[in-house]
């Protein structure tokens, strides 16, 4: 071990170092205020250790085996440590201070950046998914980094919740761009079919509430446009019997519980249109009249849904239940006149509409208008009606 009172200096040169060069450099009046400031501390912690200072280097000279008597331990050897340099000193608190000053401007540049995601966010109702991750545009962090932690942020899961969705029925989420490009079709498609605005507002994130189930079902834009369609052309400003026969088939239902039900997601677009086609096939038998303007057909939901699952369109089902109010009663006095099985409406839409009946109920009409002709030998009212042959046949 070094002798007692030995310098720094000199067990710097017994351990083999050399003490390191000094460069040339001119400090500035900061600096020799700093220096000064490091040296009152050096002769402060001198004092109160027991300690001497070395005039040359401004260095505690250590006095080992009188610092471990005074604090009551056991001398050990004493390991050289690199002697402050003046010059180093000055220009590592140049360099800190320069650090600092960088930090500061990179923390204006990024607070600036802020301001303008802010801005461009919150124009379209965003600002709540960039304030959530404010403290990471303030540290240095990646771009890629900041994209993943701003979508595990609640307001980003929050504001296009139907990706999680989307997500569980196997289907691809949604990029932000996606997501409201679809908003943005979903409304321009109401508002041209002039629907309520609570159909589409924007609640303060800047979503639509409503459009979360399309989007989570993959509606697309064309087919949204389709269903509202479906629901305004062809009920709510349809005749008013298709919008009748709807309501005698579903008794609770309103216009708004229409537009509502074809706006479902859940109801496939198929079914909407084959409920939709019944209550036109149903309108389509309240239209003839007798001459006292009563209806004198009648429909129900079933035989609708059944006309429609043959095939019956709108079209079809006007012409044929024009022929069958024309005929029914008559054929329905003879079958009584002649003692024939009754000849009901029923009997008419299986010939008409070719159901599975319409053999029989073709033989059966012919018997009767046989049977008037041979009477009679004249024309009536059952055989003068004619259907189009593309899907009602010859009455």
């Amino acid at each position: 071990m070094a002798k007692s009172g030995q310098t720094l200096i000199q067990n710097y040169a017994g351990y083999g170092a050399k003490p390191t060069p000094t460069p040339t450099r001119t400090t500035t009046a900061q600096d020799a205020a700093e220096l000064a400031d490091l040296k009152r501390q050096v002769a402060e912690i001198a004092k109160q250790t027991g300690q001497k200072v070395d005039p040359r280097t401004g260095q505690i000279i250590i006095d080992e085996a009188a610092t471990a008597k005074k604090f009551g331990v056991t001398p050990v050897p004493f390991t050289p440590v690199t002697p402050v340099n003046p010059a180093e000193a000055a220009e590592a608190l140049r360099l800190e201070r320069e650090r600092k000053a960088q930090a500061a401007a990179d923390l204006r540049d990024r607070q600036s950046a802020y301001d303008i995601l802010f801005n461009e966010f919150s124009a379209y109702g965003l600002g709540g998914l960039v304030e959530d991750v404010k403290y990471l545009l303030q540290s240095d962090v990646s771009p890629s980094q900041f994209a993943l932690e701003l979508k595990n942020t609640k307001s980003y899961k929050d504001r296009f919740a139907a990706n999680e969705n989307r997500i569980k029925a196997g289907l691809r989420a949604l990029s932000p761009a996606e997501y409201i490009g679809l908003e943005d079709q979903y409304q321009e498609i109401m508002r041209n079919y002039g629907l309520p605005a609570a159909y589409y507002t924007k609640d303060g994130t800047g979503k639509q509430v409503g459009f979360e189930k399309f989007i989570a079902g993959d509606v697309s834009a064309v087919e949204l446009e389709d269903r509202i369609g479906t629901a305004q052309k062809r009920v709510l400003k349809a005749n008013p019997e298709v919008l009748d026969a709807l309501k005698q088939f579903y008794p609770d239902i309103s216009n708004g519980d229409i537009l509502a039900y074809t706006l479902d997601p859940t109801k496939g677009l198929e079914d909407i249109k084959r409920k939709v086609t019944a209550a036109e096939i149903g309108g389509a038998a309240m239209i003839p009249k007798n001459a006292a303007g009563q209806q004198i057909l009648t429909t129900s939901e079933a035989r609708a849904m059944q006309l429609a699952g043959y095939g019956v369109d709108k079209a079809q089902a006007t012409q044929g239940y024009s022929a069958i109010g024309s005929g029914l009663q008559r054929g329905s006095q003879l079958a009584s006149i002649y003692g024939q099985d009754p000849y009901t409406q029923t009997t008419a839409e299986e010939e008409v509409f070719k159901l599975s009946g319409q053999t029989e109920a073709e033989r059966q009409r012919k018997k009767i208008t046989g049977l008037e002709k041979a009477a009679f030998s004249g024309q009536t009212g059952i055989t003068s009606g004619a259907l189009a042959r593309d899907r009602a046949g010859g009455y």
